[in-house]
């Protein structure tokens, strides 16, 4: 598997020194938060988005994906989802990276609703998304937290260029184990995010290891099924500024799961 940090744990971090900090501490890619305050947005010039790509193909980092804010199953009208989607997805294509994570956002409207709105734009933007070399990547959060929510959109969008990022600590706050949300996830899976917390109540960010997240039992299902993907520390420094600082975690984190990768059983 491979490794991967989000940048949402260095809030505002100048881009070389984000390649820096994965090259040194053994990542093999990152995934930029794309949002205005960040150096990677979709308002980069297209000069600007070619030095993003020069700059982590010549560090040997992989761009892994553009971290949206596309609200896919939120109410209101297709056209500023679509136009955030649509520029998302060309964002990703000009600085490199093969994937796009989207949220549900679906508040609290009926579910038949949100998953009919989400899937229709999702199914939408799929050909430019496929055009254009990227899949779209709906992260489990928020209205669809569970493995079994997301699918409920994904299956009817049924298109190669969209599918799931799943987000470790999502599912379990909808009470799925690892073993129930992969099957489901599985035909859909682009990358997973991990992370970890001290409980339910307290999800401020901690070291991994150190809280009460099944990680070892997440990277066992993916080992047994021969899944050979990214794994993507999103460590919540942005929300949570009085955590400690990524920079000093960074290196024992990717110590950390590279040790789970190699405890993990094989793929049977």
């Amino acid at each position: 598997m491979k490794l991967a940090f989000s940048t949402l744990g260095v809030p505002g971090m100048p881009l070389p020194d984000v390649v820096d900090l994965a090259a040194s501490c053994g990542y093999d890619g990152v995934e930029l938060r794309a949002h205005p305050e960040e150096p990677v947005h979709p308002g980069l010039t297209p000069a600007q988005r070619a030095s993003v790509a020069v700059r982590f193909a010549e560090a040997g980092v992989a761009v892994l994906a553009v971290a949206g804010y596309a609200r896919v199953a939120g109410a209101g009208p297709d056209e500023p989802v679509m136009a955030e989607l649509d520029a998302l997805v060309h964002l990703a294509r000009d600085v490199g990276a093969p994937y796009v994570r989207v949220f549900p956002g679906g508040g609290e409207r009926p579910a038949q609703e949100a998953d009919a709105d989400a899937a229709r734009r999702l199914g939408t933007i799929a050909p430019v998304a496929a055009d254009a070399g990227v899949r779209v990547l709906l992260e489990t959060h928020d209205s669809h937290r569970r493995a079994q929510d997301a699918v409920r959109v994904l299956g009817p969008v049924g298109h190669g260029s969209v599918g799931a990022l799943w987000d470790v600590l999502h599912t379990w706050l909808g009470g799925e184990e690892p073993a129930a949300s992969f099957p489901a996830l599985a035909p859909h899976l682009g990358y997973v995010q991990v992370k970890d917390v001290a409980s339910v109540e307290e999800t401020a960010p901690l070291p991994l290891g150190s809280g009460v997240l099944p990680l070892g039992a997440c990277v066992g299902t993916l080992s047994r099924a021969g899944w050979d993907g990214w794994l993507c520390w999103e460590y919540e420094k942005r929300w949570h500024p009085q955590a400690a600082d990524f920079v000093q975690l960074a290196g024992p984190g990717a110590e950390y799961l590279r040790g789970l990768v190699a405890a993990a059983p094989a793929a049977t």
